[in-house]
């Protein structure tokens, strides 16, 4: 070969290695400047704080089976119209229909006959007391283990206190909530097999405040059944404290019931994709919450954040390749019907969700994105979503490993990658299942923040794929 056609030969390799350097350089001009317009758009145009402000102020708590969930599932629905979804649909779901009754009564029997009232709330799906209350010595535990230790002499006829407080010391509030809850979520029936009579549990809070927070209790089968009550921290310390000065007594009334299911709604608002409509991207959150409050940050914050995600991504003029959804799930809270009655009708219609994103832990500034799938993809998946999220990193966004969504979840099996968005989490269990979960707690910076978080990533991962 000559030298002036091995130079030829140089320069061609060199140049053709170029070319896909320069395209990937303006490709990533144009992403970024897409992006960017997405913020821009959420954070001057603040649709999801202004549907936040309705479903919390207009309709309320939205428990499942209660009228406020049926009024939700409507203006939810008449809102993903509004934003130009291809079709609206309400998939029917069979949800429990509990009902708190009237308020709560925990009072502590001093020896010397005065009464201290503790700010009190009955867990979701507790049985009632009846109307005249129940009356009994109290015994303090700091967990389900120590109730079992204790055995069955020292507990039965007793209302055992449930007193083990969330770890300060988790800079991650999630964590120190997943180390506590169990005593919540099955304490009730831990007590009962021993032969007590009722359960008293610590708020779910790292804040020291007389706000009680309710949330889920379950029953074991074959257990006996015995009301299960939430008290505030403030109230929690201040029982420790007498329990410590001598026996007491314990008096508890409240006046929940289960009613028969009921059935209510997913709402579930599509865009079609024009290149692979058969691959869909998911975005929701949960529609109902607990009656207490307004459902703010749990989880109407993630509810309009995924309407606003596709709204933004429309207004701003793009054109999906595949098919984009976002699902409004019901009953989340306590029983997870919603998102069985979901992943359950794409598996029979043969669905493949590509990605699923949650948004349910608020409306704080967003951080994360935490990715989860089947073991047999997770890695490659990962891998693929990493190589294009750089361009998410200036908006304070990293991708990690972690746990996608309690409602979506059960499309794991359907082998695409499940995203969860992890706002800053230090304040959410200052208003998790309390009164105070109100619009009014919701920053609408901080919120439209995730909107455009959420928007982005699911034009990133339509664009390139996984």
């Amino acid at each position: 070969m000559s030298q002036l056609n091995m130079i030829l030969l140089f320069l061609a390799i060199s140049l053709s290695a170029s070319f896909p350097l320069l395209g990937q350089e303006e490709i990533q001009d144009e992403d970024a400047f897409f992006i960017k317009k997405l913020y821009d758009r959420s954070l001057t145009d603040p649709a999801a704080h202004q549907w936040l402000e309705h479903l919390c102020k207009k309709i309320g708590g939205r428990l499942s089976g209660s009228e406020n969930a049926v009024k939700a599932v409507d203006y939810t629905a008449r809102v993903l119209d509004s934003i130009g979804m291809n079709s609206v649909i309400k998939q029917p779901c069979e949800v429990p229909h509990w009902v708190r009754g009237e308020k709560e009564l925990v009072q502590v029997l001093k020896p010397d006959g005065s009464k201290t009232d503790l700010s009190a709330l009955a867990l979701g799906n507790s049985i009632g007391t009846g109307p005249n209350g129940i009356e009994a010595k109290v015994i303090e535990v700091k967990s389900l283990d120590e109730v079992e230790n204790l055995g069955k002499t020292i507990i039965e006829g007793k209302i055992v206190f449930y007193n083990r407080p969330m770890d300060p010391t988790q800079i991650r509030t999630f964590h120190a909530y997943g180390g506590a809850v169990d005593q919540r979520v099955y304490g009730a029936s831990k007590a009962a097999e021993y032969g007590a009579v009722g359960v008293l549990v610590r708020s779910m809070t790292t804040r020291t405040d007389d706000f009680p927070h309710t949330g889920v209790n379950v029953y074991k089968d074959g257990v006996k059944k015995i009301p299960a009550i939430a008290i505030s921290t403030i109230g929690a310390d201040r029982l420790s404290k007498m329990i410590k000065e001598g026996e007491l007594s314990i008096f508890i009334r409240n006046n929940s019931e289960m009613l028969d299911p009921e059935i209510s709604h997913n709402v579930i608002g599509e865009w079609t994709g024009n290149e692979n409509p058969n691959e869909i991207i998911l975005v929701g959150g949960h529609l109902d919450s607990w009656d207490v409050g307004e459902g703010a940050h749990d989880d109407g914050a993630g509810c309009v954040q995924a309407m606003d995600a596709l709204r933004l991504l429309k207004v701003c003029g793009y054109t999906p390749n595949r098919t984009l959804r976002a699902v409004m799930f019901m009953n989340e809270e306590n029983g997870l019907g919603g998102a069985l009655a979901y992943a359950k009708a794409s598996n029979e219609a043969k669905e493949f969700h590509l990605a699923a994103i949650e948004s349910d832990a608020g409306g704080f500034s967003p951080r994360a994105f935490a990715c989860d799938a089947e073991e047999s993809v997770l890695t490659d998946r990962f891998k693929k979503l990493s190589e294009v999220f750089s361009l998410l990193e200036p908006y304070g966004l990293s991708l990690t490993n972690g746990g996608g969504g309690a409602d979506i979840n059960p499309l794991k099996s359907q082998k695409g990658i499940l995203i969860g968005l992890r706002p800053d989490s230090q304040r959410y269990f200052d208003f998790h299942h309390a009164k105070n979960d109100t619009f009014e707690a919701v920053n609408q910076r901080e919120l439209q923040l995730g909107a455009a978080a959420m928007a982005s990533l699911i034009y990133l991962i339509d664009k390139y794929g996984l």
